[in-house]
């Protein structure tokens, strides 16, 4: 007799190696947060860097609410935004696709598209930059630029990224200055148009790319005088285009990658 199992579907997608799972709110259990860290297990569950949860939307095309890979719940991920976009322009092609997030609406314009890969430039709002400020680590002190970009970030310039970047990176993003944890970005400039960056997010970890964390890097960038706009940011998931206009503009690709049942 086969056995009968109670399967919430997905939808796995990837940007600039940020994977997300999207999945429509009418099958949210009661607590998406313990749900959200079980199927984003990369063992026992799909494996993600996040979920993305899709609503109706009276004033935007879908609201999304992500949960990151622990449980948390996160204000926007631009990568995450990006592949929401992708997944709304397969299942009703379109021109544009207005995504509320818990930082706001985000304008997602379609660039390109070729069967299931997607390039869209995503207005991202515009950039709260502070003052530079260090910090005091286990190992030593520590300088960096505070962004918002709807969630919080911290910029560190480095010569080169050290085979200890990411126990530095989480040291920080668990230091008492962050009462609410902060996504890092460690960044090495290439020239005034390039920069290299690494990511260490809240909730999740380090991950290949990051959307709001290549704004933020972009942003503190261009601050600092060291590069100018646009900025293309080099990831280890691939490169993303950023331009200061206003607002930020980022500019990156999506891929639907496939669709499944998980198992509750």
């Amino acid at each position: 007799m086969t056995p009968v199992f109670t399967a919430i579907p997905f939808v796995k997608a990837n940007a600039c190696g940020n994977d997300f799972l999207i999945i429509d709110g009418m099958h949210a259990p009661a607590d998406m947060a313990s749900f959200s860290l079980r199927i984003c297990d990369r063992h026992a569950g799909v494996g993600a860097d996040g979920v993305e949860w899709l609503f109706p939307d009276q004033d935007a095309d879908i609201r999304a609410r992500l949960f990151n890979a622990d449980g948390s719940e996160a204000e926007i991920s631009g990568n995450g935004t990006r592949c929401v976009a992708a997944y709304v322009c397969s299942d009703q092609p379109r021109e544009k696709v207005t995504v509320r997030t818990g930082a706001g609406i985000r304008t997602c314009v379609l660039t390109s598209h070729n069967e299931n890969q997607y390039e869209f430039e995503i207005a991202m709002g515009e950039p709260q930059v502070g003052d530079e400020f260090s910090i005091k680590l286990a190992f030593g002190e520590v300088r960096g630029i505070p962004v918002s970009m709807g969630n919080p970030h911290y910029v560190v310039f480095v010569n080169e990224f050290g085979p200890g970047w990411q126990a530095e990176a989480a040291e920080i993003g668990r230091h008492h200055d962050f009462k609410h944890g902060i996504n890092v970005e460690f960044v090495a400039i290439k020239d005034k148009q390039h920069i290299d960056a690494r990511f260490f997010e809240r909730g999740v970890g380090e991950t290949q790319s990051s959307g709001t964390g290549t704004c933020a890097a972009a942003v503190a960038t261009i601050t600092t005088k060291r590069a100018a706009s646009p900025i293309r940011v080099h990831t280890p998931g691939g490169v993303q285009m950023v331009r200061w206009d206003g607002e930020v503009f980022l500019r990156g690709t999506a891929q639907l990658i496939c669709r499944g049942e998980f198992f509750v």
